[in-house]
This record gives C-alpha cells, structure tokens and sequence, in this order.
C-alpha cells in the first residue's frame, strides 16, 4: 500500500490532535508553522487545511485563515438536528426490515469493555468506540446513501463532544449504551425513544451545558 500523499498525512496528524481536545476553540493554524513544523511547503499545508474543513473539523475565516471554530447553540443544534434524522431515519428502516442489531451489541460489549479494562482512556480512542456504536446503528438500516451522510459528519461529532470531556469518562458511557441497547432490542416507540433521549437529552443537553459553563467562565473573566 503506498504512503499516504504529505496533505493527507498532516491532516491525519493534525485530526487527531483536534479529537484529542489538543487545540482549544479559537486556535488558529498558520500556514507558516504548520509548514516549519511538517517540513513542507505551504501550498501542502494549505491542501491539508481545507482537507480539515471539509470534514467539519475547522472553519475557514476571512483574513484569518483556518481556525477551529467556537461552540455555539446554532452549531449543536445544527449538527443534532442533523444527527437526529439520521440516525432516527436509519433506525425505523432497521426496525422495519427487521435487521440483526448484533454489531450495534458487540460496539457497546467493546466499549465496556475499554471502560473495563481503563477506566481513563484517550478521549480519541472513547470517541471512536462510542461513535462506532452509532454508525452500527445508522449501518443497520442497509442503506449506503444514509450511512455515507453519516460517515460525512462524524468527525465533527466528535469534535463537539470533546467539549463535554470533563462530564463523561468510559464507565459513564458504557452504562448509558447499554441502557440504550436493551431498548433497541424491544423495538418500537421503545427503540426509537430511547434513541431520542440519547441524542437530545444527553448529547445536545450535555454540550449546552458545556457552552453555558464556558459562557459563564468568559463573563466572569470580563471577556
């Protein structure tokens, strides 16, 4: 397999960085130290940086150039929303061709698991299993067009919830997973509720307190 072309490779590095909380709201990258620091010209750096933008991880500034962009309550609700219809979407289409749900299961067993096993680990490596979980889901509608839109906005979900870092550990969310499991499995109002409560009431409810906290935080310190 050949190496991945230099773009492809310093978004991958810098990706992971973003996933790891490394680089708080507001950061900006500058095409100058990115290219001292990778050792390439900055028409690569800049290939890479709109790889970024594309997958939702940074936002493109006028004059300011990529930055990664501030959490706000259009943002949640837009991505949310987004998510909700989605995954909603692709659940009913599972529930009603009367899909296997067995990889959604064995996501949640590996989250618990990990949760087992470290109890703190990377907030990288807890988002990818935790997302893993919901593209399960959204996979088990058989419907690639859903699942692709799906792939299209992952990145920038788990973005978000690095906000909500502090809230959450592994056992926190292998908990709530397999309360979540156990009413996918009863189908129904049951499986599409308790799909719901995961999305609005803990997700989107979590990062918007998470943007009240910061809110707070920036008022306090006169910003």
């Amino acid at each position: 397999m050949a190496a991945p072309a230099a773009p492809e490779r310093i978004a991958a590095v810098v990706r992971g960085e973003l996933l790891d909380g490394v680089h708080p709201v507001g950061t900006r990258f500058r095409e100058e130290d990115l290219a001292e620091r990778f050792d390439v010209g900055r028409h690569t750096v800049r290939s890479a940086l709109r790889l970024l933008a594309d997958r939702g991880l940074l936002h493109h500034e006028r004059h300011r150039g990529a930055v990664v962009a501030p959490l706000s309550r259009a943002r949640i609700d837009e991505i949310f929303d987004y998510r909700k219809v989605l995954e909603l979407g692709a659940l009913r289409m599972a529930l009603a061709r009367g899909a296997d749900l067995t990889p959604v299961r064995t996501e949640v067993e590996r989250l618990e698991a990990l949760a087992e096993r470290t109890p703190r680990p990377s907030w990288r490596k807890l988002t990818e299993v935790h997302g893993a979980i919901h593209r399960a889901i959204v996979a088990a509608a058989g419907n690639e067009h859903v699942l692709d839109s799906y792939h299209r906005c992952q990145d920038e979900i788990r973005l978000l919830l690095a906000f909500v870092r502090p809230d959450f550990d592994a056992t926190t969310m292998a908990a709530i997973h397999r309360r979540l499991l156990v009413k996918l499995s009863l189908g129904g109002t049951a499986a599409t509720d308790a799909l719901t409560e995961d999305i609005d009431h803990t997700g989107r409810a979590a990062l918007l307190t998470a943007l009240r906290r910061a809110e707070e935080s920036a008022h306090r310190l006169g910003r």
